[in-house]
């Protein structure tokens, strides 16, 4: 075997058993009984030992000095695992272990910290997690990653090529014309009902069921199950997804499932020659989310799919109170000041981003100390949203990402949308009949289009590289204001 031959061999190992690792977090999220969250941090702790040994082989050095990649796919594959030996020889071994223990745990008291309502039972645990986030990110920065600065080093993990600094000025184009859209829609002489009717679990599940069909789930390499925060999981020919379920609330269990969908197809779409290598999984966390957001919105909100979506539940739920397929389109669509990030509409989504943004950065520059955390997160949304927070849950305890230690993840959400608008614009020139096909509840012209231009290539591409070869422009932010300034004023008769 030459250098790359083994290289490679020993990746995929790797590569299967970090799947082992991702398959023991579905359990825990969705299936585990209670007790076993002290054990399962242990197995957490094991398993990321053995994978951190592994990611710092010294053989790896060799080999990767050694090996000649035999096409473009191979020598981006070692590229990726350079980079990886890179930033996982800058953690020690201890701390990886004890993230992973700490992490595992954390989601449990999370969990239980938010059933309560209770930020005091949760926040002890959480500041043990900055700690070793600043510690690994201290470690990182030392190694060059992020070019020194400590935030960036971990945003680096989750969309390589992207700093803080630019996240923010990105931002602060973006904050003005959102913010006036908002004021211009909450103001209209036309707002749309919201429901008010009970919509019963198992038909919402049959029906979330039948839209991740029509979005092109591949059942027989997938399941879906419950969750308290959805989530998918896996790749390959492994890919899993959760929802969640409110009875008077169906779009929250609807648009999850769209939303996890999205990602999931990704997955699934990556060529088999990169099954367990580098280049088998999402590039990066903003290219994902680009996926499951204009599963979710672009295509999933537009108005011939939600006409289509309205046929379904009146035939499931009888008549729920809304007159017909434009009313629903309005109602799904409908602007409204909430709590909750993941069931936020198009206009505020990245409003909440944005705060998350600043407060993770603070806590991980230290200039934010985490007991002072929900009063900041309270000033802030009262701030940006003008509405008073009413309880943790609806607040600071609302999300799961800083229980598992993903701090730096929260902007790749705003990226997925930035290069969700992109796509939309090249998407919709490229299939001019797409609105004919939705109406019928077919979404296989959109996925096709998605597979062909972004999913088969799984981590082939640098990020914004594959969102320019796929839309013949770099990435910007103009495309998504300009779809949200025509789709919402047209719905609110702007």
């Amino acid at each position: 075997m030459t250098a790359y031959d083994e290289l490679m061999a020993f990746q995929r190992e790797t590569e299967a058993l970090g799947q082992i690792a991702g398959r023991l977090s579905w359990d825990q999220e969705t299936v585990m009984p209670r007790g076993a969250a002290e054990q399962r941090g242990e197995e957490m702790a094991a398993i990321e030992g053995v994978l951190h040994a592994r990611r710092t082989d010294p053989r790896l050095a060799d080999w990767l000095a050694r090996a000649k990649a035999p096409d473009a796919g191979g020598a981006r594959a070692v590229e990726l695992i350079s980079r990886a030996y890179g930033r996982n020889a800058a953690i020690p071994a201890r701390l990886a272990q004890e993230t992973a223990r700490l992490t595992s745990v954390g989601q449990g008291i999370w969990a239980e910290a938010r059933a309560r309502d209770d930020v005091a039972h949760f926040l002890p645990t959480l500041g043990q997690i900055v700690a070793l986030k600043r510690e690994a990110a201290q470690a990182l920065a030392a190694a060059g990653f992020g070019g020194g600065d400590l935030y960036d080093a971990l945003l680096d993990d989750y969309e390589p090529g992207t700093t803080g600094a630019g996240i923010a000025a990105m931002f602060d184009r973006m904050r003005p014309r959102l913010v006036a859209l908002r004021a211009a829609v909450l103001g209209a002489a036309r707002q749309p009902a919201e429901l008010s009717a009970t919509f019963a679990q198992e038909p919402q599940m049959r029906l979330a069921r039948m839209m991740a069909t029509a979005f092109g789930y591949d059942w027989a390499r997938g399941r879906i199950d419950l969750a308290v925060h959805p989530f998918s999981s896996g790749s390959g020919n492994d890919v899993r997804i959760t929802t969640r379920v409110a009875e008077a609330d169906p779009f929250n269990c609807l648009y999850s499932t769209i939303h996890e969908v999205g990602h999931a197809a990704y997955e699934q779409a990556i060529d088999q020659r990169w099954l367990l290598t580098p280049l088998g999984t999402g590039v990066s966390m903003g290219v994902h989310e680009s996926q499951s957001r204009i599963y979710e919105n672009q295509i999933g909100r537009s108005r011939a799919f939600t006409g289509w979506i309205f046929g379904r539940m009146r035939e499931m739920f009888g008549d729920f109170g809304v007159a017909n397929a434009d009313a629903f389109y309005a109602t799904v669509n409908r602007v409204r000041s909430g709590y909750i990030r993941t069931e936020a509409d198009e206009v505020h989504y990245n409003l909440h981003i944005m705060m998350r943004f600043d407060l993770e950065r603070a806590l991980i520059a230290g200039t934010l100390d985490v007991t002072d955390l929900e009063e900041a997160w309270n000033a802030r949304f009262l701030s940006d949203f003008g509405v008073a927070v009413d309880c943790p849950s609806n607040g600071v305890l609302q999300d799961v990402h800083w229980s598992v230690g993903l701090f730096g993840y929260f902007p790749t959400y705003s990226l997925g949308n930035v290069y969700a608008g992109c796509l939309h614009k090249a998407m919709r020139a490229a299939v001019p009949d797409l609105d004919a096909a939705l109406a019928a509840g077919d979404a296989a012209p959109a996925t096709r289009w998605l597979r062909e231009h972004v999913q088969q290539h799984g981590g082939l591409y640098r990020p914004a590289e594959v969102i320019e070869r796929a839309c013949g422009f770099a990435p910007t932010e103009a495309p998504l204001l300009d779809y949200l300034e025509a789709k919402f004023r047209g719905i609110y008769g702007l």
